[in-house]
C-alpha cells in the first residue's frame, strides 16, 4: 500500500468534507489508500457511531462508502490520465449517486475495512463498487457514481 492517502492529496481548500476531510477536526478523516487494483480504508468506529447498542449506525456505513468512493474515484481518474496522485490541477470527485445494501448488522468494536473496486473510468464520471466489512465479514455493499467536481463548486481565494 501506498504510504500517503489518497485524500492527504488533496488541496487545502477542497480537504474540509466531513467524512475525509483531514482539515475538518470535527469529521471522519477517513483515509484511503491503493491496495493493488483496489482501494481500501480502515476505520475505528467510536461509541457516539451507535445505532442500537453493540452496532454502527448505518448512516456511518454509508458516509464510509460514499467518502472512500470518491476518494477511489480521484485516484482512478488520476490513473488513467498517466498522472501522480496530487498533482496540479487537482481531481476531486463529488457523489451523483450512492447506493447500499445493508447485508448483516455491523458490530462494533471491531475495526471497518472500506474496499473499492474501480468499475469505470468514463470522462468525468467514475462507478466504484465498494464493501464494508467488520471482522472478516461483508456487512454493507455499495456503489459510488462520482463525477468531477463542477468548477463553481472550487473554493475561491
Amino acid at each position: 500500500m501506498e504510504r500517503k492517502p489518497i485524500q492527504d492529496f488533496y488541496p487545502d481548500e477542497l480537504s474540509h468534507c466531513y467524512g475525509c476531510g483531514r482539515l475538518n477536526e470535527h469529521g471522519l478523516q477517513l483515509k484511503s489508500y491503493w491496495d493493488g487494483e483496489e482501494t481500501v480504508a480502515i476505520f475505528h468506529p467510536r461509541p457516539y457511531h451507535t445505532a442500537i447498542p453493540g452496532y454502527v449506525y448505518g448512516g456511518l456505513i454509508a458516509s464510509l462508502i460514499d467518502c472512500h468512493g470518491t476518494g477511489a474515484a480521484a485516484a482512478a481518474a488520476y490513473r488513467a490520465a498517466g498522472r501522480e496522485l496530487g498533482a496540479e490541477p487537482a481531481f476531486r470527485f463529488v457523489t451523483a449517486s450512492l447506493h447500499v445494501d445493508y447485508l448483516r448488522p455491523t458490530p462494533m468494536g471491531v475495526p471497518l475495512e472500506v474496499r473499492g473496486q474501480v468499475k469505470e473510468v468514463k470522462g468525468r464520471k467514475v462507478v466504484v463498487a465498494a464493501t464494508v466489512s467488520a471482522g472478516g465479514q461483508v456487512c454493507a455493499r455499495g456503489e459510488v457514481v462520482a463525477v468531477q467536481m463542477p468548477e463553481h463548486m472550487t473554493p475561491k481565494e
